[in-house]
């Protein structure tokens, strides 16, 4: 079995962005070497995500606004602590921590529409997801 580790560093510079990676992990898939296998993309902050959908404008304002709805900004237990990023941690429980995807030929096997995406929900500081194949 071969593995292959890379981390993708981000600093947005607004507070919420959604990036689309798919060109960075499919870099990484493709000089990983492995042919068929699978590729775990997470993100390591717990007020971003990592999802896969389609990269389209409206669609991703309807993300936001559905994500905003379900954890409006506002004031949050959380916030007791100090912090005042209550609903960028609900936002990553909704759209998700990691994707697994399928690596077929060399190359992400993915779906005619299919994007990889980081959102962030608490940005302007530097952050990373970690981009792990796995496979022969």
């Amino acid at each position: 079995m071969t593995t292959a580790t890379e981390y993708l560093w981000f600093e947005t510079k607004t507070e919420r962005a959604f990036v689309r990676i798919t060109d960075r992990v499919r870099d990484v898939v493709r000089k990983s070497g492995v042919r068929e296998g699978l590729v775990l993309v997470s993100a390591m902050h717990i007020t971003a995500a990592v999802y896969v959908n389609d990269d389209e404008s409206g669609l991703l304002a309807d993300i936001s606004a559905w994500a905003d709805r379900l954890a409006p900004p506002g004031d949050y237990a959380h916030h007791r602590t100090g912090e005042s990023n209550g609903d960028a941690h609900l936002k990553n429980l909704l759209l998700g921590h990691q994707v697994i995807l399928p690596v077929t030929g060399g190359d992400l096997d993915l779906g005619p529409w299919e994007q990889v995406f980081y959102a962030e929900f608490d940005g302007r500081r530097r952050k990373r997801v970690v981009v792990k194949v796995l496979g022969e």
